[in-house]
């Protein structure tokens, strides 16, 4: 067993990793395990006041109307939580200890908030890049990429270093891996999928605000005092 990505299968040039495959797995258990919880009424009930418990802390954490980021922040958040958790399953290594899934959520990360941004302003958003000079243009653009780039390392490297001291023990010690190593791997796996999705709504909800033009203050409005003659 190793941290690292292995070749499950190669078609031509194609290299098909475990990350692909569990990845794949863990995507459909996570479809019929959505369906499955609307079989029965209780259930249906439970996740709905669970998805409305998590709605309103979402929606909490910014000033801006995240509403359309909302399904995509649970959804980073069911994934990740549950891809983090596979690699405390013997015999089974985590897919977000691979570089290339890690930087494809961040991929998707970045490109929500934009997405939305772009959708409700159109053309008028891309003025932040550029104001109030042109020149800051691509020190903007080396922001954006350099905070997408660090969304992808941390979670990464977070769970690859997770990983190897997991395979540290299990070559030592077996499977008899201690019990508070295991709950530290759950606190971890949790803790991890809540920042993606955290700094995901972050980011996003900064550039709706970036995008949206501002409303001039009361007192800016209140009409000045006349001078009396």
């Amino acid at each position: 067993m190793t941290p690292f990505p292995a070749e499950v299968l190669r078609i031509g040039p194609v290299v098909v990793s475990d990350t692909v495959v569990l990845s794949l797995i863990l995507g459909v258990l996570l479809v019929v395990f959505g369906r499955l919880l609307f079989v029965s009424r209780r259930t249906r009930f439970a996740a709905e006041y669970v998805y409305e418990t998590l709605e309103a802390s979402v929606l909490g954490m910014t000033t801006v109307d995240a509403r359309p980021l909302l399904p995509l922040v649970l959804t980073l958040w069911l994934f990740i939580g549950a891809a983090n958790l596979v690699g405390l399953v013997p015999g089974l290594q985590s897919p977000t200890r691979d570089l290339s899934l890690a930087a494809a959520l961040a991929v998707i990360s970045f490109a929500a908030g934009h997405y939305y941004a772009f959708k409700r302003h159109r053309f008028a958003y891309l003025r932040q890049y550029i104001e109030p000079s042109l020149f800051l243009l691509p020190l903007n653009v080396l922001g954006e990429v350099s905070r997408t780039v660090a969304l992808a390392l941390r979670l990464f490297g977070n769970m690859l270093s997770a990983s190897l001291t997991g395979a540290i023990m299990v070559y030592l010690a077996g499977f008899l891996i201690p019990v508070p190593l295991l709950v530290l791997g759950v606190l971890t796996s949790l803790v991890q999928a809540y920042i993606f999705g955290v700094l995901t709504l972050v980011f996003a909800a900064a550039a709706l605000a970036a995008a949206t033009p501002k409303r001039p203050s009361s007192e800016d409005a209140r009409p000045e005092p006349k001078e009396k003659t």
